[in-house]
């Protein structure tokens, strides 16, 4: 890890993590527009969004402007480590609404190529990322939302730790049907 959190840099950080099977680096150029592809994937949508639509560009640039490049935000490229120094981008995650007062951050991920999902991946960058939030960053506290029809990524968040806080029923619609949105928790004295 680099001790810098803010640098004039596209994520806004100079932050590096690694771990067995991932790293998580901030932004360039080349993952931007990996992020872009991403954003504008429908299946990434229906996953993750509420809205059932794409991101546009000129919505996506609104996006980096106001949220990736922020000082309340910590956003990080995911990069599948190979073999030596090998790395394939796959995704991205954030640590978001960032309150060093409260210690608490909010977490969002998403594995962006297809072939790199369901394979663990998820799971090894969300844990790497929420051992730096409450080890390194000294946070007491990590939430999320996950819609309730995402099993694979609630299987995720529990392997890591987190645990169910709430619902807000049938908060949304995907394919014909309402679900539930779960919020989620991860407390410092509850990591694994």
């Amino acid at each position: 890890m680099t001790a810098s959190l803010r640098n004039p840099s596209i994520g806004g950080h100079s932050i590096v993590l690694f771990g067995e099977r991932v790293a998580l680096r901030p932004y360039d150029e080349e993952s931007m527009r990996s992020l872009r592809r991403w954003y504008a994937d429908p299946e990434l949508t229906r996953l993750s969004r509420h809205r059932q639509r794409p991101v546009s560009d000129d919505e996506f640039d609104e996006v980096v402007a106001s949220r990736i490049s922020s000082a309340e935000m910590l956003a990080f490229a995911i990069y599948e480590r190979i073999e030596g120094d090998l790395e394939r981008l796959v995704g991205g995650c954030t640590l978001a609404s960032l309150d060093l007062e409260n210690g608490s951050a909010s977490y969002h991920i998403a594995i962006g190529e297809p072939d790199a999902r369901g394979r663990g991946i998820g799971s090894a960058a969300t844990r790497l990322a929420a051992d730096f939030a409450l080890g390194g960053l000294g946070l007491n506290r990590l939430s999320l939302t996950v819609f309730s029809f995402n099993t694979a990524a609630i299987r995720c968040y529990e392997r890591v730790g987190f645990r169910e806080e709430g619902r807000a029923r049938e908060a949304i619609i995907r394919d014909g049907q309402r679900w539930d949105e779960i919020q989620m928790g991860l407390l410092a004295s509850d990591r694994r």
